[in-house]
């Protein structure tokens, strides 16, 4: 990762590293999805998973899909993915003033970072986002369904939700902004077991009550301050997919879960609430 960019540095390997194919492959999952979506409710909010392509893309393009009718309107994406590959304590944001993917690059909103940079939780860490894949996955879906664009990508530590609940409430905004937070579910079980584990937690994701750990999904941490910002702004999660590896690629011997989620409601654009204050998933 240069001073101002941050490179690719999954493409070829999560997806496809030629702009055409990787074009062509996500235009794929959306058209499929679309036909699901129909006219609901854009979210304020998705859940969304972040493993290669293969395994996971047709379940996060589901989450995405719902996006289309906001294609102008959004502004301004917040991600949220779990760290993988270096320790940090709290959220981290680059340094980095663009990502750049095989479609091109995206310009991160500085302003909002240096916002959130306020927060004692939040730190900057290039280390922490130079080979993440949990964010880097999303951004060649978010250049096929939004317009023009600027991303706050936060690559989640050791951090509690009320924490994450937080960066969230800063950020939060009005229709111009989204939240996307990505997350695998369980890692590895045969797939029965599996497709009881998740079942299990997106139960509690629905019923947002309590907490999710580690072995549930690997973005616990992300999911949990979204479950409490989402309280506090009366949104409504609706499952739109679930699935795992053995159901998109074959083997059923070890599977990775995956889900997506819409957060909808009434006041689902609204300003801030009143008392703010590798490519199969890997771990």
């Amino acid at each position: 990762m240069s001073a101002t960019v941050r490179d690719a540095s999954v493409a070829g390997l999560f997806y496809p590293g030629a702009p055409s194919a990787l074009e062509a492959d996500v235009r794929r999952h959306l058209v499929n999805a679309s036909a699901r979506s129909g006219e609901a409710t854009v979210p304020k909010a998705i859940i969304v998973p972040h493993a290669g392509y293969m395994y996971s893309g047709a379940i996060a393009g589901n989450g995405y899909a719902r996006l289309a009718a906001a294609r102008t309107t959004i502004r301004r994406v917040v991600l949220f993915g779990p760290a993988h590959r270096a320790w940090v304590r709290g959220l981290a944001l680059p340094s980095a003033r663009a990502f750049a993917t095989p479609l091109g690059g995206i310009e991160v909103d500085r302003e909002a970072v240096t916002r959130a940079l306020a927060l004692p939780q939040v730190v900057q860490s290039d280390a922490a986002h130079a080979q993440e894949h949990s964010l880097e996955v999303q951004l060649p879906f978010l250049q096929q369904v939004l317009d023009s664009f600027r991303i706050v990508p936060f690559a989640v530590g050791d951090a509690s939700a009320i924490e994450v609940a937080a960066v969230m409430e800063l950020l939060w905004g009005g229709p111009e902004t989204l939240i996307v937070v990505s997350s695998d579910l369980s890692h590895y079980h045969p797939y029965a077991e599996a497709r009881t584990i998740d079942r299990g937690t997106v139960d509690s994701i629905l019923a947002m009550s309590g907490e999710l750990d580690h072995e549930q999904a690997c973005g616990a941490t992300p999911i949990n301050g979204l479950l409490v910002a989402a309280r506090r702004h009366a949104l409504r999660p609706e499952l739109l997919d679930l699935r795992n590896s053995g159901d998109t690629a074959g083997d059923k011997s070890r599977v990775v879960g995956y889900a997506s989620f819409a957060f909808v409601g009434d006041a689902a654009h609204d300003g801030p609430s009143p008392n703010a204050a590798r490519a199969q998933g890997g771990t």
